[in-house]
Order: structure tokens, then sequence, then C-alpha cells
């Protein structure tokens, strides 16, 4: 399957996703290793319930200021090159000739762009990525609106389009949550054009708790009051896993994780590295060389990915 750019191919698999009961998966990475975690995990899945071109989307943040991702891929940290470059490996590892992947149905999605921070990430890259979140949470709602707007109006026809209408909360740092959210995404829907809304749903980005209190009620009346499934959902980590099964049924179209993988993955990591010091004291070049850290972590956040993607209902994509 082919590393996917064009918008409409990539809402048809929305689509069959929702009408099939499962929510995508959208996976952050910061890194090489991360990012073939992310294929391993869907291959992995794939290949145990009989499914072809399984479909995921692999994310990753510019300049977002809680967490620039694509600065944190190479040591120069500059988020140009970590953009590219981690985007360029996807379409290798799952299109290349020599592909390992190739079952797996990559969507590249910038995450957490704010319209002026990361005017040259939205601008300069709709050519390899599939979706964008247009993030303009911290500016006045009109001015949000109009931003957003003007984005889907001169780019929307290429990229997939996140919008959203109000500050999420981050470890740290609350949210802000209005009552009358409904009628106001409603609003933003009818006048944007956006794709997809990232809702509040009571979740807590990057959070290092399991204690999130998902509003469910709140997403189905979205969802109703939308018309159609397409709800965002941040802050996968901050849930307990039986919470994330039948998020679809809420209109839930896709669910954003990566704190919780990275940080379980590398404690994971650092305990294997651990029973090798004895190794690495004597100087062996197995246990010492950096691949051996690295594998541990790509085994363990695809272990977390799988099972996160059977909570989503990706067994659904199986052929009946």
């Amino acid at each position: 399957m082919p590393y996917i750019t064009d918008r409409n191919e990539a809402k048809r698999i929305f689509d069959d996703a929702g009408a099939k009961g499962v929510s995508v998966a959208l996976f952050c990475t910061g890194s090489f290793w991360n990012t073939e975690a992310i294929l391993l995990a869907a291959g992995n899945f794939a290949e145990k319930h009989g499914i072809e071109n399984i479909p995921v989307v692999v994310a990753m943040t510019s300049l977002y200021s809680h967490m620039a991702q694509a600065k944190r891929v190479s040591y120069s940290r500059d988020e140009r090159i970590g953009l590219r470059a981690v985007f360029d490996y996807c379409k290798m590892l799952c299109e290349g000739p020599c592909a390992p992947y190739k079952n797996v149905a990559v969507m590249a999605h910038l995450d957490h762009a704010d319209p002026k921070a990361d005017r040259r990430a939205l601008t300069e890259n709709t050519d390899i990525l599939t979706s964008v979140m247009f993030d303009a949470q911290g500016y006045p709602y009109a001015e949000n609106l109009e931003m957003t707007r003007d984005y889907v109006r001169d780019f929307g026809s290429k990229v997939l389009v996140e919008g959203i209408i109000e500050n999420l909360a981050v470890e740290g740092a609350p949210g802000k949550r209005s009552g009358d959210y409904v009628e106001k995404a409603v609003d933003f829907i009818g006048k944007t054009g956006v794709d997809f809304l990232v809702a509040d749903l009571g979740t807590e980005q990057q959070s290092s708790l399991t204690e999130a209190v998902y509003l469910g009620s709140r997403a189905r009346a979205l969802t109703e009051a939308l018309g159609r499934k397409m709800l965002v959902l941040h802050g996968v980590s901050s849930m307990k896993d039986e919470d994330i099964r039948g998020l679809a049924g809420d209109g839930v179209v896709r669910v954003n994780m990566w704190t919780r993988i990275v940080r379980t993955s590398g404690q994971y990591a650092a305990k294997r590295l651990m029973e090798r010091m004895p190794l690495i004291e004597k100087g062996d070049f197995e246990a010492a060389e950096a691949t051996a850290y690295i594998d541990d972590n790509i085994f363990e956040a695809a272990r977390i990915m799988e099972a996160t993607m059977d909570g989503l209902g990706y067994a659904n994509f199986a052929k009946r």
C-alpha cells in the first residue's frame, strides 16, 4: 500500500473505519525508532488478524510549545530536517523497493501546528502530508475561526484539516471549557469547513496519570449535532485502557497517543540496559552499542500500540 498523501483516498479510509466501528490510531513520533515501532505494530496486528493494507496515522509536531517533536529527531534540533526525514523514512518503510511494511497504509499528519509559529510547516509540506491539525486554540474564537477558514480555503484541497475551538488541558496547564461547547462546535464547523474537530472530551495531554474522566455523553452530543463522525481525541495517555473501547461508537474517528507509549517503552529499555550493565562494563560491544537499547524501545512500544489498536476496534478491518 502506498504512503498516502491524497486527501480523498484518506477520507475514504476514515469513512470505512467509521462504518466498521474503528477509531483510526494516530501515533505520534519524535524519533526514527518510534516511527518504525508504529509500522511494526500495525504490521504485526494485520498479520495476526488477516487485514490487508491496515491504516495508521504517523504524526509529528513541529514547533509546538509543549512538545516540539520534529526538533527531537536530530542532534541539530532543526525541525525542518526532523519533519522531512521522518516522513521520508516512513515512505521508505512502507513503499520503497525493500519496504518491510508494505501491508501498512501510512497517513502522515502534522500535529498541533500553530497558524503563525508553524506557518512554514503548514504551507511548505503539503506534498508529504495527509492531514494537519490547524491549531489556533490559543487565539480568540473569532480569530481562530477566521484563520482556520482561510487555511481550509487555501489548502483544504490538498490535505485533510483538523480544527479546534478551545484550549485543551496539558499536564500542568488546565484547559478551558465553555458551557455552550456543542453550539460553538456546530458554528465553527459550519463556518470553517474542517474535516475533523479536535474535541475536548475530558482528557489531559502528556499526562503521567490515567485518571481522566472521558466525557462520552459530550462526544455523542457533538456527533449528533454535527451530523457525522468527525471527532479527534487527544490525551489518550490519561485514559484507562477500558475506556478506549467503544470510542468509535461515540463518533471519535481517530485517537492521538504518544506520551504513555514513549514513557513506558523507555522505562522497559532502561531496565534491560541495567541488566546488561555487567557486560557493558566488560566492554561487550553488542551490550554497549545503542542498537540494543533502541531495539528494546521498539519492541515495547510496538507491543503497547498493538494493544491500543485492539482497543480501538482494529480487528473489524478484517475481511468477513
